[in-house]
């Protein structure tokens, strides 16, 4: 199984050439690279340029980048202004889209495969006229993205509009068949559940983000720390038909009693990968999807 760990983990800090070496001797083989300013600054040419030089020096590839979901987040906080690409507003949509391209553009200087996109902000409910705002913005950037060997995935979000539902009747309507879908396992398990929401989106999957919770909150906690059915979940996803990639995506938490520092740190998350590949049939299920 390929190993690919989300750095929204880290998103409160910057990357830096540590945290990067300290990812790669976890074992760790790709990253997915959350877009944020005070992360990683994918409008400044030498940010990148920086961050290709230090994937290449530790070897990691770059699976996928997190499209920016906030500006102007200040450090330390979990919420800023939002970029929505379903804002009817009509200046607000072009600004978000702007935003987005900016981070396409990172693939002219590091190639990556995917960019995980959020249609919706928040809990937002399926107004028909977010659906046209979001028609509107992605099939400018599903062009965008191909001329640079991207390929969009919608990832399913809490409320209407970012549900798995939602997902596969907006690309059924609109027709825009180069879109892919995200799964994410934890607000699949917030909402309808794990294996509903996987049924619905299976045929479009090609990656994922997977974490755990208990069912009421977006906790991002590892892997069976929460109340997520691992051994039907990941049956589930290895039976879909793109294999996807296997993409743990994890938040900071507290300090816990049993940890020096804030959690969880990158031995716990190097177990959780060990365990994932102890898991039967892992091994064909993973190589197809990478």
């Amino acid at each position: 199984m390929r190993r690919i760990l989300s750095t929204y983990r880290y998103v409160k800090h910057e990357l830096t050439p540590e945290l990067l070496s300290q990812i790669a001797d976890a074992k760790i083989d790709a990253v997915e690279i959350f877009c944020e300013p005070s992360h990683f600054n994918y409008r400044d040419p030498l940010a990148i340029r920086d961050i290709a030089g230090m994937l290449d020096e530790y070897g990691l590839a770059l699976h996928s980048l997190h499209s920016p979901t906030e500006r102007h987040m200040t450090p330390g906080r979990d919420s800023g202004n939002p970029i929505s690409i379903s804002d009817p507003e009509r200046i607000r949509r072009i600004d978000a889209v702007d935003e987005v391209k900016r981070a396409l553009e990172v693939a002219e200087r590091i190639p990556f495969r995917y960019l995980v996109q959020h249609m919706s902000q928040g809990r937002q409910v399926a107004d028909p006229r977010k659906f046209d705002a979001a028609f509107n913005a992605l099939e400018i950037l599903s062009i965008f993205a191909k001329h640079r060997g991207v390929t969009i995935t919608l990832e399913n979000t809490l409320g209407e509009l970012g549900s798995p539902e939602s997902l596969q009747q907006f690309i059924r309507e609109t027709h825009l068949h180069d879109l892919k879908l995200c799964f994410d396992i934890g607000h699949a398990h917030v909402e309808t559940g794990v294996e509903p929401a996987l049924e619905i989106m299976r045929d479009r999957i090609v990656t994922t983000h997977i974490h755990d919770n208990h069912g009421e909150k977006d906790e991002h906690l590892l892997p069976y720390e929460g109340t997520i059915d691992w051994d039907a979940a990941l049956a589930a996803l290895h039976a879909a038909p793109a294999h996807p990639s296997i993409v743990l995506e994890l938040k900071e938490q507290p300090a816990l009693a049993s940890s020096n520092g804030t959690a969880p740190a990158l031995e716990e998350i190097r177990a959780a990968f060990d365990k994932f590949e102890e898991f039967p049939g892992d091994s064909s299920a993973q190589s197809a999807g990478n």
